[in-house]
């Protein structure tokens, strides 16, 4: 039944295509053709990823305090693989977000919720991209030795400790600020769910299996 679904307007956009009517074919690929209610499974499972090597992440940080001295470079590059991990996520995640269209949220929230809603978006997407960014260009001006997924990384011939302090401080800074957003995104995916009542945080669920 699904299948008769989707097969019948691709038929009549094939049709359109073979006449020559590329304008007809257009429009009855975005009328007809129904649109996806959930985001792509590739999307979905970088979502979720990204969401567990954050909270790896900050707690990596957070705890390593308890952890004896000799554990701690293996926590630091358990942070740092984390960051990296994050960064090429993050890309690679938007990069998708340009090539498919967002599903849409049902019912049609508000324009302002709307406009908040791409604000947060943005906010997350610059945010987990800058905060590794700039760990990685600190770890490198170091000019000494550092470690990402067991392996020892690349680093400057000379040490620039201005410039890592300038980064520390800007790093940390985004971290702190990483809470709030975190919180902020849980919080927006909520109201959406229990107050508006539409589709936002059923779109990036995982799909059940039939």
């Amino acid at each position: 039944m699904r299948g008769e679904v989707f097969e019948k307007p691709y038929s009549k956009v094939n049709e359109f295509l073979r006449k020559g009517d590329y304008v007809g074919a257009v429009t009855v690929f975005f009328q007809e053709i129904p649109m996806r209610t959930k985001y792509t499974s590739l999307q979905i499972a970088i979502h979720w990823l990204v969401f567990l090597l954050i909270i790896v992440a900050y707690c990596a940080m957070e705890f390593k305090g308890f952890f004896p001295r000799t554990a701690r470079p293996t926590i630091n590059m358990i942070h740092v693989s984390c960051g990296i991990s994050i960064l090429v996520l993050m890309v690679a995640r938007l990069l998708v977000r340009l090539k498919f269209r967002a599903p849409p949220i049902q019912p049609k929230p508000k324009a302002m919720v709307t406009g908040l809603s791409h604000l947060g978006h943005l906010v997350v997407y610059l945010l987990f991209i800058a905060l590794p960014l700039i760990g990685i260009v600190m770890m490198y001006n170091r000019g000494s030795d550092w470690f990402a997924f067991g392996m020892t990384m690349p680093h400057a011939a000379e040490s620039n400790f201005d410039l890592v302090d300038t980064l520390k401080e800007w790093h940390e800074t985004l971290a702190n600020l990483g809470y709030f957003v975190i919180g902020l995104h849980a919080a927006a995916a909520l109201m959406h769910h229990y107050f508006w009542k539409d589709n936002t945080l059923l779109r990036m669920m995982p799909k059940k299996r039939q």
